[in-house]
């Protein structure tokens, strides 16, 4: 049935706005554009070692995506991108578990999910491991992308809190943006805070 409405109902490619037909998220030649990387450099990490996996610049086609993911309800599309992404974490990383980052409550009502918690799903799911979504936003902060660079860290001081034990092993925090990497590096301090052991990363774009 749901192959049925998709040949059948026109609905265009968030990436690029063609058919999708039959396709799931993304059209099949936008699919066959998404290429993970493993980067060595960001504000993540103080040495230059492979711990980040993302799909390219937040443009074009991964912008749009992310967009229409993000704000447009395309749910769909947390599919393509996450199974793109995990095709990209090496092997020798050896994860244990996917933890999403978190919105907080009143945002996730508002929007109706989170994001970030649908590509991680997505990502677990190709790795064959858990999702876990120990992570809390405790407080209700501005959003990062409406704040100046320097202000995003205040903005989210002790804004994260873990929940629940985590397994041991490595962690794949995953979001859908890396612009200043404000949010990911509170994530990181919650969780190593807690206990966790290696973390790596994986954001579509940054």
């Amino acid at each position: 049935m749901l192959d049925l409405l998709r040949r059948l109902l026109p609905r265009p490619c968030p990436g690029c706005g063609e058919q999708l037909g039959r396709a799931a998220g993304l059209c099949t030649r936008c699919r066959a554009g998404l290429r993970p990387r493993t980067e060595q450099h960001s504000p993540l990490s103080p040495t230059p070692v492979p711990h980040l996996v993302t799909l390219g610049r937040y443009q074009g086609v991964l912008r749009r995506a992310v967009r229409a993911l993000k704000y447009g309800g395309a749910r769909d599309v947390a599919g393509a991108l996450g199974s793109a992404l995990a095709a990209g974490v090496p092997a020798d990383w050896q994860v244990a578990a996917v933890v999403p980052v978190p919105l907080h409550s009143s945002r996730q009502r508002q929007r109706g999910y989170n994001q970030a918690e649908l590509l991680a799903q997505a990502v677990a799911a190709e790795l064959g491991v858990p999702c876990l979504p120990v992570l809390l936003r405790t407080r209700a902060t501005a959003q990062q992308a409406k704040l100046h660079a320097s202000e995003r860290g205040a903005n989210l001081a002790g804004a994260f809190r873990v929940r629940g034990p985590l397994p041991t092993g490595t962690l794949l925090l995953v979001d859908d943006v890396l612009t200043t990497g404000h949010t990911l590096q509170a994530c990181r301090d919650a969780l190593s805070a807690a206990g966790a052991g290696d973390l790596k990363y994986a954001v579509v774009a940054r």
